[in-house]
């Protein structure tokens, strides 16, 4: 464990907050401790400005990269902006040859983070994330949208940035036993299972007027939420309005609330349809009564939480792939969360004892469970009171900060 002045983490990210900004000001607000922020741009949500208060305890660098060049191949083009990245922070901190970092973190995917370990003569810690390959079931969880002989290719180049990071690092971490597995047995000695951690004073259920938006909701109607970075197949977005849709056959009060972006993030949907979006192409599908949807985009997370407050059933749908944050904001929350029988889903939701559960496109039996929620949305609050349980025991930024900071302590030379 390091003595003596206060220990300086260097967070390394695409984007603030990304993977980092919660833990950063975390740490960042407490006795000696020192968090450094280096990153490249905000996310959509905050269009162009940061939020108040979220840099709290936290020294901002942004720096700016470049895109790949025109001509490169497609298989190589996570890599070189990956390279392009990487080079733009090295020289952005060779230039603030004030800031001494103890430990470096950065995301093995992205990279961002790679060439510090020429810069620092420090520990290097690295977010494991995602390890693709070709076989991986995130590129053939769909069979409407299999995945194109290019990006069968492209999923084994892509793991280059990883692997360099893996072989650079000194100890790295994943936020779910599952993501840990996917990564190569030669490399998993250096991977421990930590969670991200949920800020637990921001992600709780709280009494809060039946309004979102400029919309009043009335006392008897049930609300469905869903939520997802992008509304899109990967996300089981189609899946999600086929149950929808039947819902509303059988109930005329329930008022289905989506957050989420018209995009897809993690998959090649546009391939494979002719409208310009996703959405479009599910909402071109069935004739839905789109009265009774409401559609918010990607909002401010203190609006989620409103969200997440009033909300009878959460449904959360995914291939196996990264778990979305969005599912353990919903469980801190008190959520009764209908979610699918996939990896990691798993992890977190036992069915009938902090949620339900139910094959990714099983949409009968998804109707089914999300029926009797409707039913009886008080019955079931017994679940989401054990989904909070599970979130303060396990998974808050105070069971999960500690686990985080005894690697950096462990990975620190003793002094």
């Amino acid at each position: 464990m390091k003595n003596g002045p206060p220990m300086h983490v260097l967070f390394v990210h695409k984007q603030f907050p990304g993977h980092f900004g919660h833990v950063a000001r975390h740490l960042g607000g407490q006795a000696g401790m020192e968090c450094t922020f280096v990153y490249s741009s905000l996310p959509d949500r905050f269009r162009g400005r940061l939020p108040a208060g979220l840099d709290r305890g936290i020294r901002l660098i942004p720096y700016q990269s470049r895109g790949a060049a025109r001509d490169t191949h497609f298989c190589n083009l996570h890599s070189e902006i990956s390279m392009w990245h990487a080079e733009a922070v090295y020289m952005t901190m060779k230039a603030r040859p004030e800031i001494k970092p103890d430990v470096v973190v950065g995301h093995a995917g992205f990279g961002t983070a790679l060439f510090l370990t020429d810069l620092y003569r420090c520990p290097y810690v690295i977010h494991c994330e995602y390890f693709e390959r070709p076989e991986k079931p995130r590129l053939f969880g769909r069979p409407q949208f299999p995945p194109a002989e290019a990006d069968m290719l492209r999923a084994r180049t892509q793991n280059a940035t990883n692997l360099l990071n893996l072989e650079a690092c000194t100890a790295g971490y994943s936020p779910t036993a599952w993501q840990r597995g996917l990564f190569p047995v030669e490399y998993q000695h250096k991977i421990r299972t930590i969670f991200d951690g949920i800020d637990r004073q921001l992600w709780q259920r709280r009494a809060v007027p039946r309004r979102i938006g400029k919309m009043s909701i009335a006392e008897d109607t049930r609300i469905v939420t869903y939520c997802a970075y992008g509304l899109e197949a990967a996300r089981g977005f189609d899946v999600f309005m086929k149950v929808a849709g039947r819902i509303c056959d059988a109930r005329k009060d329930v008022l289905f609330v989506i957050v989420g972006a018209e995009r897809p993030y993690y998959g090649e949907d546009l391939r494979y349809i002719g409208e310009k979006s996703f959405v479009q192409h599910v909402l071109a599908g069935a004739d839905y009564d789109l009265d009774r949807f409401l559609f918010t985009g990607q909002i401010p997370e203190d609006e989620l939480v409103k969200i997440f407050s009033l909300s009878d059933l959460h449904i959360y749908l995914t291939v196996p792939f990264v778990l979305s944050w969005s599912l353990m904001d919903a469980l801190a929350c008190g959520c009764t969360v209908l979610g699918s029988a996939t990896p990691p889903v798993e992890e977190m939701i036992r069915h009938e004892h902090n949620g339900l559960l139910a094959g990714f496109d099983d949409v009968e039996e998804l109707t089914r469970q999300a029926l009797r929620v409707l039913n009886d949305p008080a019955g079931f609050r017994p679940l989401g009171e054990a989904a909070t349980r599970l979130i303060d025991e396990r998974y808050s930024l105070e069971r999960t900060a500690p686990q985080f900071m005894q690697l950096l302590n462990d990975v620190l030379p003793i002094h």
